[in-house]
């Protein structure tokens, strides 16, 4: 607001100084030098008046070019472009008062007399028309007011909002009243820089805020601006964008009409139009500047747009009435200021005399394309005359008049153009209110009672010489009603209420354009009420009912989030799908939302669904199948116990420790049924149970295992020890027959009654301490830091996977280590007594089997770490049930055979022990152990040597 002070200023200071008197005084007696004179045109009728109104209109739309020669002394230009729109608007201020005159109800003792100017669209004629209009005369004298005619009420203009800036500024210096029919710019409310500004037209902060709202009311996100290059359009669209955007709107381009003729710069604007993706486009402008962009739009035939209109051109005959327009400007939707019918105005216009002054000659001559000189329309013969014939080059610059002669009686009511057309008196009408509100001002003035007056002591002031302040106290305490409507009229510190009517571009009947009201807006209802739209009733652009989508990027549904791009605006967005175990449940969110660790994203990603329980369950097919396999594996164990304990007293049994057999057996029996624990939703009890089962279980069987072995590798080591002197013996007796001299002394042969290397409670002592150091173990595990169920979040996204959670690494690696060290000492006892040759091959099995164990658990390890939720269970169960199996298989399987099958091989004699040698049978000589059991059930053997 103050640099559009500051800019007015500056150009005022500009006017001023072009076409400002200066005045020299001396002896009291003023000498006044003309520095310029101005060439206005307009209408002036103050003889025998009152009052005087002063008026300012547009009625051309710009001024003649001039070669700017400085060599001559300069001259104020002519207008031209002539404006039948706002020749209407000066008409009615004619007609207003002529009206307000013949009452008797109204300034009954007053005559209104005016003087109306033409501003000619620009600030320079504005400024002319105000210095005038002050002075009192024909020829400005700033600061001055010449002669002695009627006082000066107010000024009536001056159109559009930069020109009434230029004038406010000049009659805010002399605090003379403004009353504004179409200034709407925002800046204007401002009372330190306007103090005696009024308008009948609402400032357009309410516009602003109205079209805002409309935008966010259909969910646009995505449109485009252009606004004309003044005040009005400057600091409209302004307000717009700062709206907008603080509801997350995105402007696309913005662009600015200027107010001199630029084909390029139209061009480009059009350009602009054709490469964004934005189907909304806000214009602020006057018709007068949107003219030459509508021109080029229907050029290009842009279509596919929809406008959205300020109130200065949504109604302007001067662009709805281009031919083609509809599929262009069809569906425009603008805010329009109150509408309103003046009786009696329609046949005023039709009744002006074409005679009555030079700016109604003109209108005539322009509306009809003739002329009312007789002289001018026989030269224009002539001249076409000339031009026909071929004595008048086209080379030549010769200006054509309009053809024809007029003669004044043409019938304006058959001209089909804005200044006929009543349809749409909206600035009309704000320029009926603006004459009748001085008059209502004047009125009061004129009927102040003495004594009662506003003024100091009461007077009042006198309606032959009141002094301009004096009316202005009477317009900002104004409230009357507006004939024929009864509209209520009060200013609220220079301004009226906001209240715009909502119009819809649709075709008529004929083609044309009509102006559908399709809502309102009004500025005094609360926020939410004050936008009132009929969808429904709306006709879009190309004649669509559905509203259009202007968005740069369309709205992320549930299920992503918005990625900003980078340097672009922040309607510009890629939909991002939320990450697994990511929500969003909204439209267009910023961000995702993290589910629970009990939750997860389902398959749209827009809502939290609670994970998957996972265990292995006894119900399924696995889990049933595992049973079946564990329950035959503890029973088939069991049966070979029993088949054990029937031949309890045979050789074969005997030959090895029978409770350590069965200690083995029960072994397996404790893994087999261990595995069935592992099924099931994991409680605290079988979490403990199974892990401690199967140490315990494994270490039970692996410790009777080396208790075995251990004997194994003994008489292994014996039966080595026996092969070892038998040879020495052979190679003496060898020697002695040589040598006759020579005494051989043959080697001590061990007796049939020489005990085993271990006695059997060395081999069960082995077996008891190794188990009891699981226990052990397991018991300390078990009171510091006990296996419990845990839920695992983390192994699989979309599951929760219900498992024993060892407790400690440090323990479950020790416990199991133990068992691994048991193995590892077991398999080389066994290793070491593998050579040791019965006829049922016992260091061979136990062999066997360890190395099953050992395959099995080796292959465990990466299928276990590879897997991942139940199966890890079903693989580690199945672990468990192989290496069982193939230890059962390999230690007892040969001798439930000989049981069995082959009952006759189960004799002392065939339990001889003996190394397998590549030199036995040549040599013709071999030693065996042979172990038998003594009366009291020790298990004895005795190394025998064959020669």
């Amino acid at each position: 607001m103050e640099l559009a002070g500051k800019n007015s200023k500056e150009r005022l200071l500009f006017v001023f100084c072009v076409i400002s008197y200066f005045c020299v005084s001396t002896n009291a007696e003023a000498s006044c030098k003309l520095k310029a004179k101005f060439n206005l045109s307009g209408y002036k009728d103050v003889e025998k008046k009152t009052v005087v109104i002063g008026g300012m209109f547009p009625i051309h739309n710009r001024l003649a070019s001039t070669d700017g020669n400085t060599t001559n002394a300069p001259e104020s230009s002519e207008c031209e472009g002539f404006n039948f729109r706002t020749f209407r608007w000066t008409q009615t201020m004619l007609f207003a008062i002529k009206e307000i005159n013949a009452r008797v109800d109204l300034l009954p003792k007053t005559e209104l007399g005016y003087v109306i100017y033409d501003s000619c669209f620009t600030i320079s004629k504005a400024v002319e028309g105000t210095l005038t209009f002050l002075t009192g005369q024909d020829e400005a004298v700033p600061n001055y007011r010449c002669g002695d005619g009627p006082p000066l009420s107010a000024l009536i203009g001056a159109g559009g909002s930069d020109l009434s800036i230029a004038t406010a500024r000049i009659l805010g210096l002399y605090y003379f009243p403004q009353m504004s029919y179409e200034s709407s710019c925002s800046v204007l409310e401002s009372r330190f820089q306007y103090p005696t500004f009024l308008r009948t037209i609402p400032s357009d902060e309410h516009q602003s805020v109205a079209m805002a709202r409309l935008v966010l009311h259909f969910g646009w996100t995505w449109v485009g601006t252009i606004a004309a290059e003044d005040d009005y359009g400057k600091y409209g669209i302004k307000r717009f964008k700062e709206l907008v955007e603080e509801a997350g709107v995105c402007t696309s381009f913005s662009e600015t009409l200027p107010k001199v003729s630029s084909p390029e710069a139209i061009q480009r604007i059009v350009q602009t139009v054709l490469d964004s993706t934005a189907k909304i486009i806000v214009v602020f402008s006057s018709d007068v500047d949107m003219s030459l962009l509508v021109e080029e739009l229907l050029l290009n035939n842009v279509t596919n747009r929809t406008w959205i209109a300020s109130e200065a051109w949504v109604t302007s005959a001067a662009i709805s009435h281009h031919r083609n327009i509809l599929p262009v400007l069809g569906g425009t939707i603008g805010f329009a200021v109150r509408k309103a019918t003046i009786p009696g105005l329609e046949e005023h216009l039709l009744q002006i005399d074409p005679y009555q002054d030079p700016l109604t000659e003109e209108f005539w001559e322009t509306a009809f394309n003739c002329t009312l000189n007789y002289q001018k329309a026989m030269q224009n013969a002539q001249t076409r005359e000339a031009r026909e014939s071929g004595n008048i080059t086209s080379a030549q610059d010769v200006r054509l008049a309009p053809e024809g002669l007029c003669n004044g009686k043409e019938m304006l009511g058959k001209l089909n153009n804005t200044f006929t057309d009543v349809s749409q008196l909206r600035i009309t009408y704000n320029v009926y209110k603006a004459v009748y509100a001085v008059a209502h001002a004047l009125h009061n003035l004129e009927h102040c009672v003495p004594g009662y007056g506003p003024f100091d002591g009461g007077t009042c002031a006198d309606i032959d010489k009141f002094e301009p302040w004096q009316l202005m106290y009477y317009l900002k305490n104004l409230r009357f009603k507006v004939p024929h409507t009864g509209e209520e009229i009060y200013f609220n510190n220079g301004d009226v209420e906001g209240f715009y009517e909502i119009l819809n571009w649709q075709s008529d009947s004929e083609g044309g354009v009509k102006y559908h009201s399709i809502g309102n807006y009004s500025g005094t209802l609360p926020i939410d009420k004050r936008l009132t739209i009929d969808n429904t009733s709306i006709i879009w652009n190309n004649e669509i009912l559905e509203v259009p989508r202007s968005v740069c990027s369309e709205r992320c549904q549930p299920g992503t989030r918005m990625g900003i791009r980078q340097g672009e605006p922040v309607c510009c967005f890629d939909c991002i799908t939320c990450a697994d175990g990511e929500i969003s449940n909204t439209t267009d969110a910023r961000g995702c939302i993290q589910c629970n660790e009990d939750d997860w994203s389902n398959a749209n990603h827009d809502e939290c669904v609670p994970k998957t329980i996972e265990f292995l369950d006894f119900s399924e097919p696995l889990g049933i199948t595992l049973i079946a396999i564990s329950a035959f594996g503890a029973l088939l164990t069991i049966v070979v116990a029993i088949i054990f304990f029937i031949h309890l007293n045979t050789p074969l049994v005997k030959v090895n420790d029978p409770l350590l057999s069965f200690s083995l057996l029960f072994g397996l029996v404790i893994t087999f049924l261990c595995s069935i624990v592992f099924l099931g939703e994991p409680q605290m009890w079988s979490c403990m149970t199974s892990q401690v089962a199967l140490a315990v279980g494994f270490a039970l069987v692996l410790s009777s295992i080396m208790g075995k072995s251990a004997l194994l590798m003994l008489r292994a080591r014996a039966v080595k020890a026996v092969k070892n002197a038998s040879k020495k013996a052979k190679a003496a007796a060898a020697a002695s027959e040589q040598s006759p001299d020579t005494a051989v002394i043959a080697p001590a042969i061990p007796q049939k009654n020489d005990f085993d290397p271990i006695h059997p409670r060395t081999q069960r002592a082995i077996m008891i301490v190794c188990t009891l150091i699981q226990v052990v173990g397991c018991t300390v595990w078990l009171l510091l830091v006990p296996p419990h169920p845990v839920k695992n979040t983390a192994a699989q996204n979309i599951k929760i996977i219900l498992e024993c959670d060892p407790g400690n690494i440090i323990f479950i690696c020790s416990i199991f280590g133990y068992d691994i060290l048991l193995a590892v000492v077991a398999f080389a006892f066994a290793f070491v007594a593998r050579k040791l040759e019965d006829h049922f091959s016992e260091g061979k099995s136990v062999t066997f089997g360890m190395l099953v164990f050992f395959i099995v658990w080796i292959s465990f390890v990466p299928a276990y770490l590879s897997t991942r939720g139940k199966f890890m269970v079903a693989v580690q169960i199945f672990a468990i049930l192989a290496s069982s199996f193939g230890l059962l298989a390999c230690v007892f399987l040969p001798k439930v055979y000989v049981l069995l099958i082959k009952p006759e091989r189960n004799k002392e004699e065939m339990m001889i022990t003996r190394p397998i040698s590549r030199g036995t049978a040549a040599n013709g000589s071999s030693a065996s152990i042979a172990s038998t059991a003594n009366g009291n059930g020790t298990t004895v053997s005795t190394v025998s040597l064959d020669e």
